[in-house]
């Protein structure tokens, strides 16, 4: 087997310290399990609008050191996606992200706060992804580390300068063609997560991530990629909250995507590369 560059050993062993630290006593965990659904979700090469419900399991958790993270979404499209060619049927997708940070005042026990920012942490993580459909079959493989800047706001606000080493492995159907492991030229990623509330006598909060990603070079077509801008936002009420049966239970609200260039392909004479996509979404915490 051909021996990883030294890049990406030093991110796996900063994951394996991540892991080792999330086997401590956590100080606090969450975990949910949300549902949410829309009718104008995109894809690229594709000018239909796509109705997806998602299922999605997420996990954060604090120790001593820092903060873990991990999502997977299970997106499940109607037949404008199709699981394959001719098919009546719709594309099924999993999308698992994990992130870890670690805090370097809580390492350090100096204080790293500036203006609005009330700490520094290193960020490590991967991205990992499968999709059955009729054109693309997805395989994405993803490493990511950078800095990160946690604001002193309510809530949390943390943004992270990110770089990214990323590679898939597509199978089209339509051309029954497949593509060998193709790794794209290292790029950079400013993103943002946040969870705001923004209301005391009504309990509402403001949540979600964006996304602002660099040019990765050339895709496994040979053609130029471009830079994405992915947002998700959300609106969410409390309904335990507002009912008196605890806080951070049950709540409802209103979703929104923009993802412009989706996956790196320009939306020129390309539609689909576009997605404006109101949703909602139910979600439950235990």
């Amino acid at each position: 087997m051909k021996p990883l560059p030294f890049k990406h050993t030093a991110i796996l062993a900063l994951l394996a310290a991540s892991a080792c630290g999330a086997a401590q006593a956590a100080d606090w965990s969450d975990t949910s399990l949300s549902y949410r659904y829309g009718t104008k979700f995109a894809e690229p090469f594709n000018n239909q609008d796509i109705s997806k419900s998602i299922v999605n399991l997420s996990n954060v958790s604090g120790y001593k050191y820092g903060t873990n993270f991990f999502s997977v979404d299970f997106l499940m499209s109607d037949d404008k996606d199709p699981s394959s060619v001719g098919a009546k049927t719709g594309a099924h997708e999993a999308y698992a992200v994990y992130r870890h940070t670690l805090d370097l005042g809580k390492v350090t026990g100096a204080s790293y706060a500036f203006g609005p920012v009330r700490g520094v942490g290193l960020t490590a993580g991967f991205d990992f992804n499968s999709k059955t459909d009729a054109g693309y079959n997805s395989k994405k493989r993803m490493l990511v580390a950078g800095p990160t800047l946690m604001f002193d706001v309510p809530g949390f606000l943390n943004v992270s300068l990110l770089a990214l080493w990323e590679s898939n492995a597509p199978y089209n159907g339509y051309s029954n063609t497949a593509i060998d492991r193709y790794r794209y030229k290292t790029h950079p990623m400013l993103t943002a997560a946040w969870g705001i509330p923004i209301g005391t006598a009504i309990p509402l909060s403001f949540e979600g991530y964006a996304n602002f990603i660099g040019t990765k070079g050339k895709d496994e077509f040979g053609g130029d990629t471009a830079r994405e801008t992915n947002i998700d936002m959300q609106l969410m009420y409390d309904v335990g909250a507002a009912m008196g049966s605890g806080k951070n239970v049950f709540k409802v609200g209103l979703e929104y995507q923009y993802w412009k260039n989706k996956f790196g392909n320009s939306d020129h004479n390309n539609p689909g590369a576009t997605a404006k996509t109101p949703m909602i979404r139910v979600e439950y915490h235990f």
